[in-house]
């Protein structure tokens, strides 16, 4: 894949009160005038924060009267020079968080299977206030209640019971995490799942039931309390237990909940060695996760498959994924390094 790559001096200096309009104005000069060069495009929107990206957007439509989502959105549509995956990233990149997850939302409904952890992703890994600013993009955008489209999403499944479980616990006002509640929740886990035997397997409905009445906080407290009292993760515990659909969705939850650096380097490893049929998982995984928590997803993954995840993306050709491609969303949008 050939790549038009040009030298362009994108300013880099941090935006005031009295120089944002100017700066914002030069900025988009430089982007329109040399759109098309994607590489050049990400490397200068990865140096900015998600306000000033929002100062340049607003400012590049007022200017030439076209939002830069939606051309990258015509570009990725017509697959403009094969670079999808570049494409993907920069809409991805530019749009406010909340907008943007309301979009990976509406797409993980789009193929013939529910893409399941982009929602879990949503649903674990967010606030409640961003939530609920994500729902009302959703339904003003799609015409449509999120909650409702996972009910209808297909037959009965168990993603679906774990999610609207989760969307219930995400109505809870406490602000506060309680220890004695979470040792009561970690307690009732073991009684109705690894306590009752293998042989029976998990109890649903109290599981569900716990879920549905605890803030994500609180969750978090009772897995970290579970493993404190009985020497191991929850997730390991249902290992052990008959491997069903619940139990492998349910351990796919609690992993992206307890522990998201672990979550997404498989996810990662999972890309490079072309094994997902989820051919969103690296844009958004690119994206979603630059500004909170790369750094500690390489070191899990350097530790989990001793290798630098730099590395292992250079030496694996295989994926579907073109690899230059891959490299330079990831020195774009994780590692913040354009010595490439």
């Amino acid at each position: 894949m050939d790549y038009m790559i040009h030298s362009v001096n994108f300013s880099t200096m941090a935006y005031t009160s009295n120089s944002s309009n100017k700066n914002c104005e030069t900025e988009c000069i430089e982007i329109h005038n040399q759109w098309g060069h994607l590489n050049s495009l990400a490397q200068a929107m990865a140096r900015r924060t998600s306000y000033e990206r929002q100062q340049i957007r607003e400012t590049y439509k007022a200017m030439y009267g076209k939002d830069l989502v939606d051309r990258l959105q015509k570009m990725l549509l017509n697959n403009y020079h094969g670079n999808h995956e570049i494409c993907n990233a920069l809409s991805l990149w530019l749009l406010d968080q909340h907008e943007r997850d309301a979009l990976m939302a509406k797409e993980a409904f789009e193929n013939s299977e529910t893409n399941y952890k982009a929602l879990v992703e949503i649903y674990t890994g967010r606030k409640s206030s961003h939530l609920l600013l994500i729902k009302q993009v959703y339904q003003t955008k799609y015409r449509m209640q999120l909650e409702q489209d996972i009910l209808n999403s297909e037959l009965p499944h168990s993603y679906q019971k774990i999610l609207i479980a989760l969307a219930t616990s995400h109505k809870s006002h406490q602000s506060e995490v309680s220890p004695h509640v979470a040792k009561c929740d970690a307690r009732r886990l073991y009684e109705t799942g690894e306590g009752r035997g293998g042989a029976v397997g998990i109890e649903e409905g109290a599981i569900l039931e716990i879920l549905s009445k605890r803030s994500i906080q609180q969750l978090k407290l009772t897995f970290e309390t579970y493993k404190h009292i009985y020497g191991h993760n929850y997730a390991k515990s249902l290992k052990k237990e008959r491997n069903g659909e619940f139990e492998v969705a349910l351990r796919v939850v609690i992993k992206c909940m307890y522990a998201p650096p672990k979550y997404y380097a498989e996810m990662l490893h999972s890309c490079i060695e072309g094994t997902t049929l989820d051919k969103t998982a690296l844009a958004r995984i690119m994206v979603s996760r630059a500004e909170i928590d790369m750094d500690e997803i390489q070191r899990v993954y350097k530790k989990k498959y001793a290798k630098d995840l730099r590395d292992a993306i250079r030496e694996n050709n295989s994926t579907g994924i073109d690899c230059k491609d891959f490299l330079l969303l990831w020195q774009v949008f994780a590692l913040r390094d354009f010595s490439l």
